[in-house]
């Protein structure tokens, strides 16, 4: 649970740190607005993975389910500076299928953390893989990172990919090389 008054703290002292009048008109409710976007944004501790996956349906079909383009936003933990970009999910299914908000709602869950991208990458896949009990799972996910655009070397538009594969996709290159043409 987030400390909403230990964050105000945090906040005005980190205003008065940089020079500013934590008084002035424009700064006064500005601790507890930061404290809220925090809880916000944060609130992927209070959730579980599995109780957004529990909904399956019997389904005897083993070819590839794909949802693409599911967008996040987490923060990462080194500089506590946004990430976002896109999640792309493949598995195959081995008699259950998962209502496709649930697959954006895991993103959700593992996304509102402090995160890094690999991490990210694969607690989503091993979520799945672990619920869902699938024949083969990817993750792959493609970012940027306002650490790198807003500060250091600035390069705008640089994006990191990543991906994990479980079972089937770990082991067939070519079903790996599928899942990233159809995201193309």
């Amino acid at each position: 649970m987030v400390d909403v008054k230990k964050i105000e703290e945090a906040i005005k002292m980190l205003l008065e740190a940089t020079g500013e009048d934590v008084n002035r008109e424009g700064l006064i409710e500005t601790p507890n607005r930061v404290a809220r976007m925090y809880e916000e944004i944060l609130s992927g501790y209070e959730d579980d993975a599995k109780n957004h996956l529990k909904k399956i349906f019997k389904e005897s079909s083993t070819d590839m389910v794909l949802q693409k383009d599911i967008s996040f936003h987490s923060l990462c933990e080194h500089h506590l500076a946004p990430f976002l970009g896109k999640v792309h999910i493949a598995y195959i299914p081995n008699g259950f299928v998962v209502g496709l908000s649930k697959l954006a709602r895991t993103v959700e869950t593992f996304s509102k953390r402090l995160q890094l991208q690999e991490r990210l990458t694969k607690d989503i896949a091993n979520a799945i893989n672990e619920n869902l009990n699938p024949k083969g799972v990817m993750v792959i996910i493609e970012a940027e990172h306002t650490c790198m655009t807003m500060r250091g070397v600035k390069k705008v538009g640089s994006k990191t990919v990543t991906y994990f594969c479980v079972g089937e996709f770990e082991k067939n290159e070519n079903l790996q090389n599928r899942v990233f043409n159809l995201i193309k």
